[in-house]
């Protein structure tokens, strides 16, 4: 696959604050990356680096094989931004705000009417299309800064929080259209978000920001199994696990843990044929499994441990 971002040691300072400190990792072409992060972290710098808005103090970047310092507008061309801030002039119209764009991208006539048209009934704003834009709900006003920053169809999609603010419809189809413009048109997306769970459906590599500095860049699953060792399981056992189905376990190897659930307990085991063991040792000994359901770790899960190592001081797994 061909890499479309690559960051070599990106560094940038604003005074004594340090904001990025020697930010390195490779993006391929069509894979969706969940930059994650607390507020502060890095996140908007590393997008307005990859951008080229803002010079590095240290350090490199290609983005589709460009330069974001000395080919920064041709590369904003097949580039496309999402702000947390829709920044829309409310003194136009929501089609205003998309012809005013549409002509800055060289989109005029028939073919960028027809664009405009179609992404303003992609997001339920055609009813709304003439109506000024002050006024409009923080959905209605993050919805048409979607359509605005997937007017030229970008090559590579920046997308800041995309679904803060949307109702669930809108938020489900805002997350089937970047999985879609990833996995059938071979877009790349760069997603910051807050919300893990849509970030676990959308993200094939995720990247977790410190102060500046990565922690963590990898796929979820790699990083899970640097994270823990063994595999989980629920077993349902129709009842909390009782200490003489704890004991059980303790004469199997390969057990790693255990724990009482609602419904029976979560088992941690060496590898699949240690939890065959489990359970055909405890049906042997009449203990009913009614299920066994193996626990992928989520991108949720290895973010708020890769967040817990960071408080204990541990090395960065970049």
């Amino acid at each position: 696959m061909t890499a479309a971002i690559e960051a070599h040691d990106l560094t940038r300072t604003f005074g004594s604050n340090v904001a990025l400190d020697g930010l390195s990792f490779e993006l391929q072409a069509g894979e969706v990356l969940a930059l994650l992060g607390p507020n502060g972290a890095g996140k908007t710098t590393t997008v307005r680096l990859l951008n080229g808005v803002l010079r590095p103090d240290r350090g490199s970047a290609r983005v589709l094989g460009l330069d974001p310092v000395t080919d920064g507008e041709a590369l904003r061309r097949r580039t496309g931004v999402l702000t947390e801030n829709a920044g829309l002039d409310d003194r136009l119209t929501a089609r205003e705000n998309l012809v005013y764009v549409a002509r800055i991208r060289g989109l005029r006539g028939h073919d960028g009417d027809r664009r405009i048209d179609e992404l303003l009934g992609r997001f339920g704003m055609i009813d709304r299309a003439e109506d000024k834009v002050q006024g409009f709900s923080t959905g209605q006003r993050k919805r048409l800064a979607l359509a605005r920053a997937l007017l030229h169809d970008p090559e590579v999609l920046f997308l800041d929080e995309p679904t803060s603010g949307l109702d669930p419809t809108a938020t489900r189809d805002v997350i089937d259209l970047i999985g879609t413009l990833a996995t059938e048109r071979g877009r790349t997306v760069v997603l910051c978000t807050h919300f893990l769970g849509e970030a676990g459906r959308l993200a094939h590599r995720m990247a977790v920001l410190h102060r500046g500095h990565l922690q963590a860049f990898g796929r979820p699953d790699e990083l899970a199994a640097q994270l823990w060792d063994g595999l989980d399981a629920d077993l349902d056992l129709g009842a909390p696990a009782d200490d003489r189905t704890l004991g059980l376990l303790g004469a199997i190897g390969g057990v790693l843990g255990a724990e009482v659930t609602a419904t029976g307990m979560r088992v941690r085991v060496r590898d699949r044929e240690t939890m065959a063991t489990v359970v055909a040792t405890l049906v042997g000994r009449e203990v009913p499994v009614y299920g066994a359901i193996p626990r992928t770790p989520t991108l949720e899960d290895v973010y708020f441990a890769i967040e817990e190592r960071v408080i204990r001081g541990k090395a960065p797994l970049a």
